[in-house]
């Protein structure tokens, strides 16, 4: 490209504008730019032509380096200049390319809430008036991602409550996302993190858990979780043998596989919710005895089964009262999940761990800023 002194605009583009009216905008916002970042260089060098010798100048002039950008007018290749030296970049295009990040990061949010990736396509199309591939949106989507990754690896502290749960997903395969999240001493729950792995095998489980001590997390006084084999040794490797509170949800459910009869369910689940919710602990162990006498005789599987498992669902017993209804099952993060299920019903199956973990985190980021703003989830009797 030749240098030019004078920069006003060539009397062929003001035809062109004349003859096509709107039409021509690309090729004019080119020229002006260009040209405006040629003059921008200059200024930066300290002189007024790029090979003009002089005391003040700060620099040499390094060619251009074509950049073609995205805009609501199409695409336009730019010319940007260069120096030798580096550390230039004109502000004339920096300064274009603010709406379109603003875009993108609205491209970006759209997806998040749950907007299949075909309606962000055909909206921002109409917006850019040119056409959007799956590709742009996902780069696009990518410019959360050092947000996302400061938010999973920011320092935690003191959670006294702290609920483990995974949720499955399509990635290829079916993958799991795991999550833990805790009650701080002021009451107020957060996500503590968000990990996807291929499972739930004892292995992904350690790596999270120590992952939440690597950052600080300290205090717990109960976790709750199901009574997945993996979860329990990983937990038991982390954090020893700290108290734990199996979800009393899931036992209701398992209980069922031990009866011999299939009129036998209704009553078996009945009396498990009896012994959970049972006014102290002394009158829930009194209820679990007799009903495992009960069964001895008529259902010993499923009295063998009770003796063993439900004792586990009855740690809460030691909390407060009005702690116990909020932390003896995982429920709680059942709106979660369904918040989650609605956004990413829409993707389907993710193109890979990356994609699901950028979706997974966002949208737990976002609802654990909303439970750290709000009203404190439960409180705390002063010592």
């Amino acid at each position: 490209m030749t240098y030019q002194a004078n920069y006003t605009l060539p009397s062929e583009l003001v035809e062109l504008v004349a003859a096509e009216g709107l039409d021509a905008l690309p090729e004019l916002i080119r020229l002006v730019i260009n040209a405006a970042m040629q003059a921008e260089r200059q200024k930066h060098l300290g002189v007024e032509q790029p090979y003009e010798r002089s005391a003040q100048r700060r620099g040499q002039a390094n060619g251009f380096k074509p950049k073609t950008v995205k805009t609501r007018v199409g695409e336009i290749t730019f010319a940007v200049p260069q120096v030798r030296e580096g550390g230039f970049y004109p502000q004339a295009l920096e300064k274009g390319l603010r709406s379109e990040r603003a875009l993108k990061l609205t491209v970006a949010e759209m997806y998040i809430q749950g907007v299949s990736m075909r309606q962000v396509r055909t909206i921002l199309e109409k917006l850019c008036g040119s056409d959007v591939s799956s590709m742009d949106v996902s780069r696009a989507v990518a410019q959360l991602d050092g947000v996302l990754e400061a938010w999973r690896r920011r320092p935690l502290g003191e959670f006294v409550y702290v609920t483990l749960d995974a949720r499955y997903e399509k990635v290829r395969q079916e993958g799991a996302v795991l999550m833990a999240t805790g009650v701080g001493p002021d009451g107020h729950r957060a996500v503590l993190g968000v990990s996807v792995s291929l499972g739930e095998h004892e292995v992904n489980w350690r790596t999270f858990l120590q992952s939440l001590v690597a950052r600080g997390l300290r205090g717990v006084q109960l976790m709750t979780s199901d009574a997945h084999e993996g979860l329990g040794v990983a937990r038991r490797t982390v954090f020893g043998g700290g108290p734990w509170q199996c979800c009393q949800f899931h036992p209701q459910q398992n209980a069922s596989d031990y009866v011999p009869r299939e009129e036998m369910k209704a009553e078996g689940a009945a009396n498990i919710r009896a012994i959970f919710h049972a006014p102290n602990r002394q009158e829930a162990e009194t209820l679990l005895t007799k009903t495992v006498l009960k069964y001895a005789k008529t259902a010993s599987k499923l009295s063998t089964w009770m003796e063993t498992h439900l004792p586990q669902g009855l740690t809460v017993f030691d909390l407060p009262e009005p702690h116990r209804r909020l932390l003896r099952t995982t429920n709680a993060l059942e709106r979660v999940n369904e918040e989650i299920r609605r956004r990413t019903r829409v993707v389907g199956i993710f193109p890979t761990e990356d994609a699901c973990l950028r979706l997974a985190s966002a949208i737990r980021m976002e609802i654990s800023g909303d439970w750290e703003a709000g009203q404190a989830y439960l409180t705390f009797k002063p010592a």
